[in-house]
């Protein structure tokens, strides 16, 4: 084993230029915009099937970019993703990160109206937080019920939809699209069965990492 392969900022590198190569390979060509998202998702999820199942509504990376830098606040639907986040890159922005999932009163909330925590949080992110930027990467029917806020008037910065499962994966991750596009809402959503916290964590330090000009790790102190 190199000695260049054992710093963080030389690890990091060296997996960007394979999947480059990788995504070269297989003929892939990405946007401009929307590269560093899938890339950061292959390097988290070492999954090349992200470059083909990643959707973004127009100029969704550019909308998420900026939200970042006004300093939206960011809520996720696990604690899990909100522990992917990076702090460092939130703090250089002024943002922050919430997530409500273990708080009582939305458990509360959910079991007395036959629903789920997640659809609960969610109503509360937007609840709080109108302009903010919600990241799922677990829940269906937190996706569910940002489409039927959204048809309400809800107008976030950014929905990033990536849960991973079956029940209701598909059909959730389609009608949110469906739904950022008929409103207007900028939307990141993997299509399809794949997906997950660290899919999500991984979408919102992409973004945050091009809002503070530091995707190159070393930028980072790495």
């Amino acid at each position: 084993m190199s000695e260049k392969h054992t710093r963080p900022a030389d690890i990091e590198r060296t997996s960007m230029a394979m999947i480059e190569e990788e995504l070269t390979a297989r003929g892939i060509v990405l946007e401009s915009g929307t590269e560093a998202v899938v890339k950061r998702v292959i390097h988290a999820t070492a999954d090349f099937d992200y470059a083909e199942t990643l959707r973004f509504t127009t100029e969704a990376a550019e909308r998420g970019v900026e939200a970042f830098q006004r300093g939206e606040v960011l809520v996720t639907d696990t604690n899990m993703a909100c522990s992917g986040v990076s702090r460092p890159a939130l703090d250089k922005l002024g943002g922050e990160v919430r997530c409500f999932m273990a708080e009582a009163f939305i458990a509360a909330a959910a079991k007395e109206r036959g629903t789920t925590r997640a659809a609960v949080s969610m109503e509360e992110a937007l609840r709080r937080y109108p302009s903010g930027v919600l990241a799922v990467g677990n829940a269906p029917t937190a996706l569910l019920k940002i489409a039927e806020l959204l048809e309400k008037g809800a107008r976030p910065s950014l929905v990033i939809g990536v849960p991973v499962g079956f029940v209701n994966v598909v059909e959730s991750k389609e009608r949110l699209l469906a739904a950022c596009q008929e409103y207007g809402v900028p939307a990141i959503v993997a299509l399809g069965r794949k997906g997950g916290s660290n899919v999500a964590a991984a979408v919102c330090n992409a973004l945050l990492y091009m809002a503070g000009g530091t995707l190159d790790p070393v930028r980072r102190g790495w």
